[in-house]
């Protein structure tokens, strides 16, 4: 939007100042080149004055030397060609010698102009990127009629570079209004497009799971500062609504287990009494430890989505590595080979517990699904604004199809119903990670397989703006995660491998 709004401002701006430069540039011009032609009109009335004296005497002819004179004397002066023609056209007098009216279109119209008894009109404006000249012209009066014409053409470099000197400061006066109007347009922009770019944030953190994302309606305009307390007063009705489910969930989960954890001991006691080669028997307890998983991963979901990460600045090569050697036994148990790549030390910002959680979500969903004497690899790489653990396994994969269902809530792929699970693994998995800024992604193997994405950023959390709620465990406009710079504890360490 920045990108739209700020070039619009620009062109509305330069078109209010060219409409009011344009004006000032073309009046400044009319106003030297008006004096010019005030200049040869005074030249030429003079001229048609002694024009009159030398045809209405006798003596022309010592009249006429004088007249000549006076002509040559001017054009070696001002450079300005004058002529006195009769009405044939011939010369009475002229300077330089050998010019006639129609040597120029300028001078033959002023020159047929003053025939009819009138002063010739004022010429066309002249640019400084034109070079004609100014023909002015004034008729010579005897007995009643025009006797003769005087001409001037005035050359137009002087007038030219005037009205140069004169539209510099014009020039000079746009450019610096136009650097002051481009500042005011960045400022607006900012002003008004820095609540809609908080806002847009926020949208997207409560898109992804942030739902404390909050704004802080403490700046822009009035409707954007109104549209924030909508925003926040909608925020707080989705995070009540989210709240109110996860403690429905968490509730009947663990109101469940108890009267479940009674049936289960309850079938095993009958068990005792039941042959042991009893299929319905074992059906019935299978599917009884199976809701009892489903709860426990209802409940650990509802946790995973509830709690807020506590970044750190984490190992995340060592966390991996660490996580490759817990599942070492189970590997070797399933006939799986399970190996570790990429470089021994890479951190990022994550929260060590459930980045340690996720790895042994989605290394046991490799294994779990690789078959015999296959490799399942965890591999660590840097890029420029993250870290990226990569677990791909050489497994069935899965198809296009369950690609875009993959993560979703108790969805499994018909093929993998006889391997046990609940659907809610992955999902978990993406809870605990995007509540510390981390993304799941998935992407196909090849030539077999599934790699999973693990996206960790590798830069703190930004500051909030001003326009952003204060971030922390106070009230309950406090979003995102706390944020100490430490390493990966031992402690920790310790805490991450007895959640695995």
């Amino acid at each position: 939007m920045h990108a739209r709004l700020l070039p619009l401002l620009i062109i509305l701006l330069t078109g209010v100042l060219l409409a009011l430069g344009f004006p000032l540039a073309m009046s400044q011009a009319a106003t030297e080149q008006q004096r010019v032609v005030v200049d040869r009109i005074d030249d030429t009335a003079r001229f048609a004055a002694l024009a009159q004296f030398v045809t209405s005497s006798p003596d022309e002819g010592e009249r006429r030397a004088i007249l000549q004179d006076e002509l040559d004397r001017y054009h070696s002066l001002y450079g300005i060609r004058v002529g006195v023609f009769l009405r044939d056209g011939n010369a009475l007098g002229v300077s330089p010698g050998g010019w006639q009216v129609a040597d120029s279109v300028q001078g033959a119209d002023a020159f047929d102009e003053a025939l009819a008894g009138r002063r010739s009109h004022d010429p066309q404006q002249v640019w400084p990127w034109q070079k004609e000249r100014i023909a002015v012209a004034s008729p010579v009066i005897r007995d009643g009629d025009v006797a003769a014409v005087v001409l001037t053409e005035s050359p137009t470099g002087q007038l030219r570079s005037r009205i140069l000197q004169g539209w510099l400061p014009i020039i000079a006066g746009e450019a610096a209004a136009m650097l002051l109007a481009v500042g005011l347009a960045l400022r607006l922009t900012g002003w008004v497009l820095r609540p809609v770019r908080t806002l847009d944030r926020a949208a997207h953190e409560i898109a992804v799971g942030e739902f404390k994302s909050r704004v802080a309606a403490s700046g822009g305009p009035p409707e954007l500062r109104r549209l924030a307390r909508s925003f926040n007063e909608m925020a707080d009705n989705v995070e009540g609504v989210l709240e109110q489910q996860r403690a429905f969930v968490a509730d009947a989960s663990h109101q469940l287990r108890n009267p479940l954890s009674a049936l289960l001991l309850r079938i095993e006691l009958l068990g005792l009494e039941m042959p042991e080669a009893d299929e319905e028997f074992k059906s019935v307890q299978a599917e009884g430890n199976r809701l009892a998983r489903v709860l426990d991963d209802l409940l650990d979901l509802a946790l995973a989505e509830h709690s807020s990460a506590d970044l750190r600045l984490t190992d995340v090569a060592e966390v991996a590595a660490e996580r490759v050697e817990a599942w070492l036994p189970v590997a070797e148990i399933k006939g799986v080979v399970l190996e570790s790549a990429g470089p021994q030390a890479v951190t990022g910002w994550a929260d060590p517990v459930a980045l340690s959680s996720a790895l042994d979500a989605v290394v046991d969903n490799a294994i779990k699904f690789t078959p015999e004497d296959e490799r399942v690899t965890v591999s660590v790489s840097r890029e420029r604004e993250s870290v990226v653990v990569e677990v791909a396994d050489h497994g069935p994969g899965l198809s296009e199809d369950e690609m875009e269902r993959i993560g979703d809530r108790f969805w499994r792929s018909s093929r993998h119903q006889n391997i046990s699970g609940s659907g809610l693994g992955l999902s978990i998995t993406r809870a605990l990670l995007a509540s510390g800024g981390a993304e799941l992604a998935y992407a196909h193997n090849e030539p077999k397989g599934l790699r999973v994405l693990i996206t960790v950023p590798r830069n703190p959390p930004p500051e909030p703006s001003a326009w952003e709620a204060p971030r922390g465990d106070e009230g309950r406009r406090a979003v995102g995660p706390s944020v100490r710079p430490v390493s990966l504890t031992k402690r920790s360490r310790q805490s991450a491998e007895a959640d695995g």
